[in-house]
């Protein structure tokens, strides 16, 4: 038997990733700063119902979850001629190091009472300001050790590790709350993003990988050189807006559901943590099977994809039984991952490596902004027309886009092919 899981496990799609040299130094780390990422779920909104006034706890809970994410993407847009040319393992390795140093100054202030809503915002907008760089920096790191062919199977080992960590943090999270408050778990957040820096600082370093020394020039590199290669290239260009459209397009999905579940199903909040447990269990299994695409041809899987995503989505806003709609969306998330990681090793196949930080980074800025924007949409949109409309509007708009870009696509390679 042990021989049969040996020999199961080496032929696994995946032993390559996880047996080479540089990325068995890097998963432990990714690892942990995931969990760590995972507990933050609950514990920003948490910390921020803790400090925010009581007549204004929604607003500032709202703010406190943008602060978390959205300065990256502005770090993005801002930052490219400072960092353009740095290689990948500085890019991840600084991200790592000032998300340890911000966010492990909010307990130490709440220790001794320096803690206020403001700071608090403050911090966790300064812990994010380089994360699109740092994700960037990973996946080239990931692209450069790794041949092209086992590109996806690496993707797909994080967004695996992500998905899971998903599951499992805000589960570690709930009791650590209740014993030591907020802090201890955004004390804990910092604490593994403190070891991921180390890991990039000691484990991880160019000099010693000469793949990841590589980089551009900084007298080329600029504010805008991500957007501009995105640009000059059709099929990245239809991949970034085709991105942009799924993750919009969903957004309206974490207004509508909560409304759906507690108003038209009469549901309770457990109801509400079994859809979303429900994705991501189906998000676990979506990225262990995500290596064995590797064959399949990316950009029309990746097209597939999305028209699948809108079509099992359209149960969860019909009047169906509930365990269809929680099996729907389960359906959702094993989906996900697969966009995923299918749609970063396109732009990591069509990228020249010393720009690849760059794009990876503007396309990481896309994706941060537009799930934001969709969420924004869905409360006039759940106003004006219920969850369940919501819920069949957003499904309905996922699949009208990518059925166009399926038609986008045929057209293209029609007019190649006759050229």
């Amino acid at each position: 038997m042990a021989f049969t899981l040996n020999g199961m496990m080496r032929s696994s799609p995946y032993w390559p990733v996880v047996s080479h040299r540089t990325m068995r130094r890097l998963l432990p780390g990714f690892a942990l700063s995931s969990l760590g990422d995972g507990m933050a779920v609950v514990a920003v909104s948490w910390f921020a119902i803790e400090l925010a006034p009581t007549a204004d706890r929604g607003i500032w809970v709202a703010v406190a979850a943008a602060a978390y994410t959205l300065p990256g993407a502005v770090g993005a847009l801002v930052l490219g001629r400072l960092l353009g040319h740095r290689a990948p393992t500085r890019l991840a390795g600084w991200d790592a190091a000032l998300r340890a140093c911000a966010l492990g100054t909010i307990p130490i202030a709440y220790a001794l009472g320096l803690l206020g809503i403001g700071l608090y915002i403050a911090l966790l907008a300064v812990s994010s300001v380089l994360h699109s760089w740092g994700q960037a920096g990973v996946y080239t790191l990931l692209a450069r050790v790794l041949p092209e062919g086992d590109h996806l199977a690496g993707n797909a080992v994080l967004s695996t590790i992500g998905s899971f960590c998903t599951v499992v943090g805000p589960i570690l999270a709930a009791p650590l709350i209740a014993w030591g408050g907020a802090a201890t778990v955004v004390a804990a957040d910092a604490a593994t993003f403190a070891v991921l820096a180390a890991t990039f600082l000691f484990a991880i370093r160019a000099k010693t990988v000469p793949e990841l020394a590589q980089a551009q020039d900084s007298s080329t590199a600029s504010r805008s050189t991500g957007f501009t290669v995105i640009r000059r290239n059709p099929t990245l260009l239809g991949l970034l807006v085709l991105s942009f459209g799924f993750f919009f397009l969903f957004g309206p999905v974490y207004v509508a559901l909560p409304l759906h579940v507690s108003e038209e199903l009469g549901g309770s909040a457990g109801l509400l943590a079994a859809f979303y447990t429900a994705f991501g269990i189906g998000a676990v299994l979506g990225g262990m099977l995500t290596g064995y695409l590797s064959r399949w041809r990316l950009w029309p899987t990746t097209i597939g994809i999305v028209i699948a995503f809108g079509a099992v989505m359209l149960p969860i806003g019909l009047e169906v039984p509930k365990p269809v709609a929680l099996a729907s969306f389960a359906a959702a998330g094993l989906l996900w991952p697969p966009y995923s990681s299918l749609s970063t090793a396109l732009f990591q196949r069509s990228t020249l490596s010393a720009l690849l930080p760059q794009v990876l980074a503007a396309s990481s800025a896309v994706r941060v902004l537009s799930v934001p924007l969709g969420t924004a949409l869905g409360g006039p949109l759940v106003a004006g027309f219920g969850a369940s409309d919501a819920l069949r509007s957003a499904a309905v708009g996922i699949l009208v886009l990518g059925l166009a870009a399926a038609v986008v696509a045929a057209l293209r390679g029609s007019a190649s092919r006759r050229s």
